[in-house]
C-alpha cells in the first residue's frame, strides 16, 4: 500500500513548472526581489479576484490580521470577538496589538462564529469581530455583518484557509429564516475577503493558494485602510527614512508573489477539484455511525476536509489510518481559550469548541488526489468501523 500524506504539492508543481520557473527567472533577471513590479502586479490581480479595490501584500498570514486590525484603529484595551476554535495566530494577533480577544463558541456544523454567541459577548470595549472562514467554509457573514452594523463594529475575516470561497448566503444551524435578507442579498455571490471592511489571506504553502514560503495579502475597499496598511508594513513609513508611527518588516517579496500570480489562475480550477474529492469522502463515509461529515454547502472550498469521529474513538481512528500508511491531521487539539496563554482568563463556557477539539480529525485532500489514493483512504475508514 502507498503511503498517502495529508498533502502533496509534486504534482502541483510539475504541472505548472514551466510556468512556474518562467516566473521566477524573470524576477531574477529583474534584480528587484521585495515589493516591486511583480508584488504590484499579484495584489492587482489579487484584488479583481476577489472583487475588492485594494490588496496590500505582506510577510504572512498572521502580519495580514495584525497590519489589518490596526489599519482599522484597533488599539490596546479594546476587545475583539473571534472564535476559540481556530489557529492560535487568529488570537495572538489580536494580543499582539495590545487588544483583548474575546472569545466566543462555533456553530458545531460548520466550525465557524456562532452569530447568536457573538452577539452575547458584545460590550462597550467591543470594537470589531473577526470572524473565520474555517477549513474552507464561509462563515454566516450575514448575520455577523447585521450584528456589526447594529453596534457600530469593525468586522475583519480571517481568510486564511478561503481563497476562493464565495458567500452563497446560505447558513448553518445559526439563525435561518431569520437571516437578515438585505446583508444576505448584499454579499450572496461575493468572494471571502470582500465582506468585511478588511480581509486578511495566508499564502502559507498549503493553503488554497499558497506560496512555496511565507506570504500574506490584506484586501479592503478602504483607501484610507489600504494606505495605512502599505505604511505600516515597511517600518511605519510613506517615505524611506521619514517613518510616522512604529510598524513592520512585513513585505511579499517578488518571486512569491511572481509564483502565487501563476497559481492565482488555477484556484478555480483546484477549488473544484477538492470540492469533488470532498463529495466523494461525503458519499462513501456518510452512513458511518460514528462519523459526521462535514456540510457541503455551497461556497465550501474545502482547504481541509474534516470530519467529527463520536464515541471518544478519535485518536484511535487516526492511530489506525497510520498503520495502514495514512496521515490525517488534528486541527486543533486544543481550543484557544484552553492554551497556557490564555488560560487563566475567564473565557466563560464554550462547550462546542471544546467538543470540537476532541472529534475532528482531518483526511488527506489536495486538487491533485487520484481516486486511488482517495480510495485507500475510504477503505482504511471503513475497515476500522468494520
Amino acid at each position: 500500500m502507498n503511503q498517502v500524506p495529508p498533502l502533496d504539492l509534486t504534482e502541483e508543481v510539475k504541472n505548472q513548472w514551466e510556468e512556474l520557473n518562467s516566473a521566477i527567472q524573470e524576477v531574477l533577471r529583474s534584480g528587484q526581489f521585495i515589493l516591486g513590479e511583480h508584488v504590484e502586479s499579484f495584489e492587482q490581480k489579487a484584488a479583481e479576484h476577489i472583487g475588492v479595490n485594494h490588496a496590500v501584500g505582506v510577510n504572512s498570514g498572521t502580519d495580514a490580521i495584525i497590519i489589518g486590525l490596526r489599519s482599522l484603529g484597533i488599539e490596546p484595551g479594546d476587545e475583539v470577538i473571534a472564535p476559540s476554535f481556530t489557529f492560535f495566530a487568529t488570537a495572538e494577533a489580536i494580543s499582539m496589538v495590545g487588544a483583548e480577544p474575546v472569545f466566543v463558541d462555533i456553530e458545531p456544523r460548520s466550525f465557524n462564529l456562532d452569530p447568536a454567541k457573538v452577539e452575547e459577548a458584545i460590550t462597550r470595549k467591543t470594537k470589531a469581530i473577526l470572524p473565520v472562514h474555517l477549513f474552507g467554509c464561509p462563515a454566516a457573514m450575514a448575520q455577523i455583518w447585521e450584528i456589526a452594523r447594529e453596534n457600530d463594529l469593525y468586522v475583519l475575516e480571517d481568510c486564511a484557509q478561503s481563497f476562493g470561497a464565495e458567500y452563497a448566503g446560505n447558513c448553518i444551524g445559526c439563525w435561518g429564516e431569520n437571516c437578515p435578507d438585505d446583508a444576505r442579498g448584499m454579499m450572496t455571490g461575493n468572494m471571502t475577503g470582500s465582506l468585511g471592511q478588511v480581509g486578511a489571506f495566508s499564502f502559507y504553502p498549503t493553503k488554497n493558494l499558497g506560496a512555496y514560503g511565507d506570504g500574506g495579502l490584506i484586501t479592503t475597499d478602504d483607501t484610507e485602510v489600504a494606505e495605512t496598511a502599505r505604511m505600516l508594513r515597511k517600518h511605519g513609513g510613506e517615505n524611506k527614512y521619514h517613518n510616522e508611527v512604529l510598524g513592520y518588516n512585513s513585505r511579499l517579496d517578488a518571486i512569491q508573489a511572481a509564483i502565487l500570480e501563476v497559481l492565482l489562475e488555477k484556484v478555480p480550477e483546484f477549488n473544484q477539484r477538492r470540492r469533488e474529492i470532498a463529495q466523494r469522502y461525503s458519499d462513501e463515509i456518510r452512513e458511518i455511525n460514528d462519523i459526521v461529515t462535514p456540510q457541503a454547502t455551497e461556497g465550501h472550498v474545502f482547504h481541509q476536509y474534516t470530519i467529527r469521529v463520536l464515541g471518544d474513538q478519535r485518536d484511535e481512528l487516526k492511530e489506525s489510518l497510520q498503520e495502514d500508511g495514512i496521515s490525517s491531521k488534528v486541527f486543533y487539539p486544543v481550543p484557544c481559550h484552553q492554551l497556557p496563554v490564555y488560560e487563566d482568563q475567564d473565557h466563560g463556557q464554550l462547550p462546542e469548541s471544546e467538543q470540537a477539539s476532541g472529534q475532528v480529525l482531518s483526511l488527506p485532500i489536495w486538487p491533485q488526489m487520484e481516486e486511488d489514493t482517495q480510495r485507500q483512504v475510504i477503505e482504511s475508514i471503513k475497515k476500522y468501523f468494520n
